[in-house]
């Protein structure tokens, strides 16, 4: 089978968007030049020979662009001159999900992604199918890959699954988040431009002189005002930065987690988002290995946290999905316990680093930028330049006091529990049963001082404590590894996730 001929025009109108800038740019150029003759005579032809040429290779690549739905695998080949047949076992495939992108959104297409949990370009993909029959492809290699009964037709899978609203977010909690993710980056966007295209720009950007002759020319009565109008000019040019780094934080949100939605179904955590480019992603109940909740230095004052979900399949090349990027932890809770995990409760035990480790990672690095500082001291012009290497230094030293008082780690019954960070903490919350390995790491120095990092082996994600006393990180290790000996994995499945409430 080959995927929607309309396929074919979406990759079409995506290269030609590839193509505005570079068309653009050289015609400025030409333009600038006075050549119009030469543009319509030479450049002309090779910009229609060039779309043209787009437009056939568009055409050629769907029309060998082909898959089949196996018994056991889902096969699908591609290649113009070089041939690629990939097929992958039902077994294999963590999840099916569905992402609509701007154009192919504009067409009711969608692109069908087949996660295997080995993640990045390794996750099979067909573009693009319509939005009936992704959303049948989808249903059906579920089926087959847990062994369940087929959907029977087309009408039946756009049956809408009972579903139980966790977590959404309103047009004004979104506009909210954006006010939190404040970026810079249209701004550093425009100075990389500034600096490609330099020499479509009457004058050199970064010439000193030359903003200085502006100034004293049109511009001369604002150099004469003296430091109050160069302060009140910096201090309006810092506003100006400060607006365009909050627009640009809400304006990326907004594309991002319009219309956000977290639902429990039959299958698992459905979140859907995305203003222009939408997505559909289900994430399995049983195959969540790990949570994450977290927090920023100035969002935390208001009680906002994110609720990140480790899973073995990937989630934009992260195995890390959002299921609450900007929640109350009232709002995180009910989350957590369907998953099957707890938030840390009372009574627990938490332990911290070891301060051997912490004092000695500060002197190693007291002594290194101590070193560093002699040369600085004596080749620089400056004296006071030495300084700098020993406030690093000093800074270190306070990092680690920090680390030693606030990283604190605790373990129940049935989970693990991290907390990194002061200023903008991290809790990882780990389930012993679910843990593939449990590993002493020690270097050089925390061999003779009697302390170790733990390394536990979670599946699609990373889990380790950091600087533990070496007799604690053994009974950990203990009591870990009887955990996973008792365990038979095969048992876990969808059946020991919570129901579904009725009437949700």
């Amino acid at each position: 089978m080959r995927t929607d001929p309309r396929t074919f025009a979406v990759k079409a109108a995506t290269m030609l968007t590839q193509l505005v800038v570079p068309i653009a740019f050289a015609s400025v150029t030409i333009f600038d030049k006075g050549d119009v003759g030469d543009w319509a005579l030479y450049f002309l032809p090779i910009v229609v020979t060039v779309v043209g040429a787009n437009f056939a290779i568009a055409y050629l690549r769907w029309t060998r662009l082909t898959y089949a739905v196996r018994e056991s695998d889902i096969r699908v080949e591609s290649g113009l001159l070089s041939r690629t047949a990939r097929s992958v076992p039902y077994e294999r495939i963590q999840d099916v999900s569905l992402e609509q992108k701007f154009i192919p959104r504009l067409f009711g297409l969608t692109e069908v992604k087949f996660e295997t949990g080995a993640g990045g370009g390794d996750d099979l993909k067909l573009a693009y199918l319509s939005e009936t029959e992704g959303e049948r492809l989808r249903q059906l290699v579920r089926a087959r890959r847990d062994g369940g009964a087929e959907p029977v037709d087309a009408e039946a899978e756009q049956v809408e699954e009972p579903t139980e609203l966790l977590f959404e977010m309103s047009p004004k909690r979104v506009l909210t988040f954006g006010l939190f993710e404040f970026s810079l980056a249209v701004v550093a966007v425009v100075f990389g431009a500034a600096q490609q295209f330099d020499f479509l720009l009457p004058f050199e950007i970064w010439d000193v002189r030359a903003w200085r002759n502006a100034l004293s020319g049109p511009g001369h009565w604002l150099a004469e005002l003296g430091f109050a109008a160069q302060a009140l000019a910096a201090i309006a040019a810092t506003i100006s930065l400060l607006l365009v780094g909050t627009v640009t934080g809400v304006t990326r949100t907004a594309l991002r987690e319009w219309n956000f939605r977290l639902e429990r179904t039959d299958k698992g955590l459905r979140r859907r988002r995305g203003m222009f480019t939408r997505t559909d992603v289900v994430m399995p109940v049983h195959r969540v290995q790990a949570l994450t909740v977290k927090t920023g230095f100035i969002r935390r004052l208001f009680g906002w946290h994110a609720l990140g979900v480790v899973s073995l399949a990937s989630d934009s090349a992260s195995a890390n999905h959002e299921a609450a990027p900007f929640a109350q932890m009232v709002e995180i809770a009910p989350i957590v316990e369907t998953t099957g995990f707890a938030l840390p409760g009372e009574g627990l035990q938490w332990g911290g680093r070891s301060a051997k480790a912490s004092f000695d990672a500060a002197a190693l690095d007291f002594a290194i930028l101590g070193l560093a500082a002699i040369p600085v001291a004596i080749f620089s012009p400056w004296q006071w330049a030495a300084l700098l290497p020993l406030g690093a230094g000093v800074f270190s030293a306070v990092r680690q006091y920090y680390l030693h008082r606030f990283d604190r780690h605790a373990m129940s019954g049935r989970y693990l529990y991290s907390r990194h960070g002061w200023l903008a903490p991290k809790l990882t919350i780990g389930s012993r049963t679910k843990l593939q390995s449990v590993e002493i790491v020690q270097g050089p120095i925390a061999r003779r001082r009697g302390y170790a990092k733990l390394s536990l082996g979670l599946a699609g994600g990373h889990f380790a404590i950091e600087a533990v006393d070496l007799d604690h990180a053994r009974e950990w290790r203990r009591a870990i590894l009887a955990s996973i000996a008792t365990t038979d994995f095969s048992e876990l499945s969808d059946a020991a996730s919570p129901p579904i409430r009725s009437g949700a």
